[in-house]
């Protein structure tokens, strides 16, 4: 099991020809592919079917009960905008809507001992995933504000449902992140070099994340703002991204955040007497041809004094948004590799049968390392997922596949599940 581990990700890395795809909505060049406005959106819809109980916390003292259920879901469906004024400014916006569930707004009732309030004021979980006014001055440099997608990690970056095999995003990264992460800022973007040494580049100063939503079993992925009517700015945050695209076939890439003391953020600051620094980075790749298709991804994030934020969080208010577990993970850690085998080549007479069998492997562990406390091995997950996708359009997948997660290294019951989904992305109108 670790030789084939590692010898698919090595495969990953070692490979250097064929071509990339661009992105959906921050590629500087895709300026260039429409003249005033363009209109699209991408969706996915999916049905489980687990073997596994709802929380692996609440089961046995083997894991997770063995109970079998199954869902069905529209995870997200997505409608973009693009609009241009003239020749340099353009408009940009995302709505996300997610599960068709229900929504509200939390707010902090000042007159009332600063505790929680919640205001049942929309129908349906909607999120402006993205509302930018872009500078476009040239190809090379680019100054863009409002509110865009944090390009941290290679799931956040290229997000959309045909920018990964299995049926859901990859588990690690979207465990532990906010995905799609999304905050307020500024940002300038482009490119520069050419042929063999192409390069894309992105920088930005945002809202950073927020200390209040550091938890045990997620670390930073409900940290993300947005859940209020106002977004702290008091300690912004950094990210930039770097990516390599001069060889046909292959992106190399590397994302780097930064906050300086995600308390500053927090819904009450003075209950803070202690920084909390949190760094994240991310180095990634995609290789692509004729016959082949993988991506690899390593990640990690780092969080300062997360024992003295654990003690903190764990007395919020019972009214509170917050998960409230502890201890929070000083270190939390994700790499995973997927390897597709195109099979289109094989259908010369029939260019429809686009199918691409795929194997994926994925390690987290959101308490790889915590300070003062002892970590819980349940949180621990390793996984495999083999499946199939099938494109009957170029931006149309149909996709089924198995997967298979190890906890704790093997101490408590595995977890399995096979899984079908629909995607699409794709822009419906442009002129």
């Amino acid at each position: 099991m670790a030789t084939l581990k590692n010898l698919l990700f090595m495969t990953a890395v070692s490979m250097i020809a064929g071509t990339a795809s661009a992105q959906w909505n921050t590629d500087s060049t895709e300026y260039d592919s429409f003249k005033h406005y363009r209109v699209g959106g991408y969706g996915e819809m999916l049905a489980n079917f687990k073997d596994y109980g709802i929380n692996r916390f609440n089961g046995t003292s083997e894991g997770n009960s063995k109970v079998k259920r199954n869902t069905i879901s529209i995870p997200r469906m997505v409608l973009a905008g693009d609009v241009k004024f003239n020749k340099n400014f353009w408009l940009g916006m995302e709505v996300e809507f997610e599960y068709g569930g229900t929504g509200q707004v939390y707010e902090l009732e000042n007159t009332e001992n600063g505790e929680y309030e919640v205001e049942m004021e929309k129908g349906g979980e909607v999120a402006v995933e993205q509302f930018h006014l872009t500078y476009h001055l040239n190809n090379h440099f680019n100054i863009r504000a409002g509110h865009m997608v944090v390009p941290v990690g290679l799931t956040n970056s290229h997000h959309e449902p045909i920018n990964f095999f299995g049926t859901v995003r990859p588990e690690g990264e979207t465990t532990m992140l906010p995905s799609t992460w999304h905050e307020t800022g500024l940002q300038v973007f482009g490119q520069f070099g050419h042929k063999w040494a192409s390069f894309q580049y992105q920088a930005m100063v945002i809202t950073g994340l927020n200390a209040n939503g550091f938890n045990r079993n997620s670390w930073a992925g409900k940290a993300n703002q947005g859940m209020f009517e106002g977004d702290n700015f008091t300690c912004p945050a950094y990210a930039g991204r770097l990516e390599y695209t001069g060889i046909p076939g292959l992106r190399l890439g590397a994302s780097l955040y930064y906050c300086d003391n995600v308390a500053d953020n927090s819904d009450k600051p003075n209950t803070y007497n202690f920084e909390a620094p949190v760094t994240i980075w991310n180095v990634d790749l995609k290789y692509r041809n004729k016959w082949i298709e993988t991506r690899a991804n390593i990640l990690q994030g780092n969080l300062g004094n997360s024992d003295l934020l654990s003690a903190k969080n764990a007395m919020l208010s019972n009214k509170s948004p917050y998960s409230r577990t502890a201890p929070i993970a000083s270190k939390a850690v994700d790499y995973g590799v997927e390897f597709g085998f195109r099979m289109k080549p094989l259908f010369r007479n029939n260019k429809n049968l686009d199918f691409t069998p795929f194997v994926r492997y994925e390690y987290y562990n959101t308490q790889k390392e915590v300070k003062n406390a002892v970590a819980d091995d349940r949180l621990e997950t390793s996984m495999w997922t083999v499946g199939l996708n099938y494109k009957p359009l170029p931006y149309l997948v149909l996709k089924a596949d198995y997967t298979s997660r190890t906890i704790g290294d093997g101490k408590y019951n595995d977890e399995n599940e096979f899984a079908i989904g629909i995607a699409f992305v794709n822009w419906f109108s442009k002129k």
